[in-house]
């Protein structure tokens, strides 16, 4: 209870700036100074997911939720792999950290009908889609944290006989997690965007698919009601990770005490 009551103290100025927000944005489509086609009232988008909330949140939230997160572990786990292997080996970096590099100039949006053509209109293109999305920050962020070590430290060690891979375990992953938790918060929210990328472009389910289907019946309330949850959903899987990296890093610090 204390902690809630800190964080709506600490955040208060945001919560205040969000409310007038939406009261005078309701306020403008009411008296009809925005046209509602075109930004529907916020009572209209409420009223447009509690209606619709059985294939809202049973059918097409859980189809993006699957995509999000395998596409997001498949990323974590060969993204931070990746980050270590080119830590380890300067001709692995030298080989391949540019194609990581060149994987981000490439437009998502024309890569994804390439793997709609590899994977069909299954759940792996919009999987890929995210993967793709989501590999480089965790890789920049896990290599960075892990270079950036203290090399007083280091020497310190090496001094007292450690191995490479105590400097490592010991030294080089601890003072790379911030690095990492910062890098995973930017990944995390990018899989939101690339799952509902993919799902613009081929799917019969999910949140990006809805959203498409109602932009192609004009439906602006079904709009807005997509993109309400797809913010709601980005903004509690960040603070998911927040969390994570939280108790982990105070965790270090309490045994490190």
């Amino acid at each position: 209870m204390n902690r809630l009551k800190t964080f709506f103290t600490q955040y208060r100025l945001f919560f205040l700036f969000f409310i007038t927000t939406i009261f005078i944005w309701e306020l403008a489509v009411q008296l009809e100074k925005v046209p509602s086609f075109i930004i529907p009232a916020p009572s209209a988008i409420l009223l447009m997911i509690i209606e619709h909330k059985q294939s809202l949140f049973g059918e097409h939230l859980t189809a993006t939720l699957k995509e999000v997160a395998l596409g997001f572990m498949i990323a974590l786990i060969g993204g931070s792999s990746l980050a270590v292997a080119m830590f380890f080996s300067k001709s692995i970096e030298k080989m391949l950290y540019p194609v990581v590099l060149i994987s981000q100039t490439i437009p998502i949006i024309a890569l994804s009908p390439v793997f709609v053509l590899w994977f069909g209109y299954t759940i792996w293109s919009k999987v890929a889609v995210t993967v793709l999305i989501t590999f480089f920050p965790i890789v920049v962020s896990t290599y960075d944290g892990l270079k950036n070590s203290d090399p007083e430290y280091t020497e310190l060690l090496k001094s007292m006989g450690a191995s490479r891979w105590q400097l490592f375990t010991k030294i080089q992953i601890p003072m790379a997690l911030p690095s990492f938790f910062s890098g995973l918060k930017l990944a995390i929210v990018f899989s939101v965007v690339g799952a509902t990328i993919g799902e613009w472009l081929g799917a019969s389910e999910g949140l990006g698919y809805y959203s498409r289907r109602m932009s192609g019946n004009l439906n602006a309330e079904g709009v807005f009601a997509a993109v309400t949850i797809l913010s709601f959903l980005g903004m509690s899987l960040f603070l998911l990770v927040t969390i994570l990296e939280r108790r982990i890093l105070k965790w270090k610090l309490e045994k490190k005490r």
